[in-house]
């Protein structure tokens, strides 16, 4: 449930207000101060301090009303969630929006059935009926039941806080102050002659949000996000031919408003405008097998469709299909320690923890700090991203492996109105021993194309053929860039496109991408993630030409 800021400020501010107030009055919240002063400037705080006494004492009171209604196990989350957006168009402003939400869900187990419910009302009246409606819904549940649920252990983390590593909160930053930042940027793209239309954004998301569960863990987080982008699109003089460049050097990242000032789009965006007008005199690919040279900000794209999306273990066992299906790498009886994803070179692992990423936190939604972890070590697969639900289901290989039966950390919701389950972490292709750079792979390549920024993608039902655009192409002559072409997509079928990767960049060369909205499950929830990732060489792969012919 998500509102404005302004409906958010006349039906929920009050109602948390004065339910806080009733409850810091009661027994359990002898001590604690009241909240006096904390809702009077409407504009800066419509709800209680991350990390405040109060809302701690109510997520407790969740997981003691579901233990008292008959819940083997349960969560609670608190969690207040702000994004802002901001679009522009040439010298106009198209959009701007600033909301907020606010509440609480609780997810319960009951002789191995799930039940969840979720209040906007933060009164402790509010928060044990909704303990309680979860329950009867797990029990109600019960009868579909195929098999018990059974969660990995996991070590409790009793007073746990995070925050991510920013320098600038977003929205301490006037609105006025972003616009016209954006509204310079469009001025210098519009500057460059044949440059006609130009969009600009940003993106921003804080979540400060309070998790307690019955194993004796409470934690305590603030997750910031920021995303700046621009296309900017140049026509010919003929009006027979556009081409769009948008700012794929500058990822998201889980950073705050210096991101946007690192980026530098007012400095950039004549470069990105001198591209697409270069873009528009460039010559159409020939279709063909080109030795493709792939830079990180193109990608990180590539390995989340055809590599993290396939390995999140609800969908090699079938439980999850929605966003592009199920996967082809599975099950995990015939695919671990197997299947030969690529060379030996290639080595990809999960994270939730690298610096700056999309993914980062402290704790996932069901109280686990994740861990980095192999999913594909030497070319072969070794693992899937996992739950504490889901690490039940590869116990033996566990075992065999000599390693004990635990989850990855990588549960999440969206916001306190939605249910947890398996949502991807940070995906990364390791960098290579050797010291290379994206300049060094083009300078070893006799013929091929670069391909620099993410553009339009397709892949199948099993993430098994799949089709990749891209912003920028440059074609490869003798290890030279000879010229600037345009039209190209290439065409895969994953394992044996990693298996023709056969050089990688070092680590000076490794860059974070990522998307802030990767949709998965139905209802529809929306996760941030990064995707590390070298340059990296791939031998002979079919080249097509998407240009439209007259």
């Amino acid at each position: 449930m998500t509102s404005s800021r302004r409906e958010f400020l006349k039906s929920s501010a009050s109602v948390a207000a004065v339910g806080l107030a009733a409850n810091l009055a009661s027994p359990r919240f002898a001590g604690a101060a009241a909240p006096a002063s904390r809702f009077a400037d409407d504009a800066l705080r419509i709800a209680p301090t991350v990390g405040d006494p109060a809302i701690r004492e109510l997520v407790l009171s969740a997981i003691d009303a579901a233990r008292r209604a008959g819940a083997s196990y349960a969560d609670a989350r608190i969690s207040q969630n702000r994004s802002r957006t901001l679009a522009t168009r040439e010298r106009r402003v198209q959009n701007l929006s600033d909301n907020e939400t606010l509440g609480c869900g609780v997810r319960v187990l009951v002789d191995g059935t799930w039940g969840f419910a979720a209040t906007r009302e933060l009164t402790a009246d509010a928060i044990a009926r909704t303990a309680r409606i979860a329950v009867a819904q797990a029990k109600a549940n019960r009868g579909t039941q195929v098999a018990p649920v059974k969660l990995a252990p996991v070590t409790a983390t009793p007073n746990g806080t995070w925050s991510s590593p920013i320098k600038i909160d977003p929205f301490s930053v006037a609105i006025e102050d972003q616009v016209a930042l954006l509204l310079r940027a469009n001025e210098a793209a519009l500057g460059v002659a044949g440059v006609k239309f130009v969009n600009s954004a940003m993106f921003f998301l804080r979540e400060e949000k309070t998790f307690a569960s019955t194993d004796g863990t409470v934690t305590v987080q603030t997750i910031c996000r920021a995303q700046p982008n621009m296309t900017v699109t140049a026509v010919s003089a003929d009006n027979s031919d556009f081409q769009s460049r948008q700012s794929t050097d500058i990822q998201p990242h889980g950073l705050g408003y210096e991101h946007v000032l690192d980026g530098k789009l007012v400095e950039n965006a004549p470069r990105w405008g001198a591209e697409a007008v270069e873009k528009l005199k460039a010559r159409p690919v020939d279709v063909g097998r080109y030795d493709l040279v792939l830079h990180p900000t193109h990608l990180w794209l590539t390995i989340h469709e055809s590599v993290a999306h396939p390995t999140e273990l609800d969908r090699a066992l079938g439980y999850e299909a929605n966003y592009a299906g199920t996967s082809f790498v599975g099950p995990p009886q015939k695919v671990l320690g197997k299947l030969k994803y690529g060379p030996d070179i290639m080595n990809i692992q999960g994270n939730r923890t690298e610096a700056g990423s999309l993914g980062a936190i402290g704790w996932d939604d069901e109280g686990v700090a994740p861990e980095t972890f192999d999913i594909i070590r030497k070319g072969v697969v070794v693992d899937y991203q996992t739950t504490r639900e889901q690490a039940g289901e590869l116990e033996w290989w566990y075992k065999q492996q000599g390693k004990p039966v635990r989850s990855h950390g990588n549960s999440y919701a969206q916001s306190w109105a939605d249910v947890q389950f398996q949502r991807m972490p940070n995906v990364s292709l390791l960098p290579g021993e050797k010291d290379l750079t994206y300049e060094d792979l083009i300078a070893a390549t006799d013929k091929g194309i670069a391909i620099v920024g993410d553009g339009s993608f397709s892949i199948d039902q099993q993430r098994y053929n799949a089709q990749f655009g891209g912003q920028l192409f440059y074609e490869i002559k003798g290890g030279k860039i000879v010229g600037m072409l345009k039209d190209v997509a290439y065409q895969i079928r994953t394992p044996e496109f990693w298996s023709a990767m056969d050089m990688l960049g070092g680590k000076r060369s490794y860059e974070l991408g990522g998307a802030f909205g990767d949709g998965k499950g139905q209802p529809a929830q929306s996760n941030a993630v990064s995707h590390g990732c070298p340059p990296t060489r791939h031998r002979q792969i079919n080249v097509i030409n998407t240009g439209r012919k007259a």
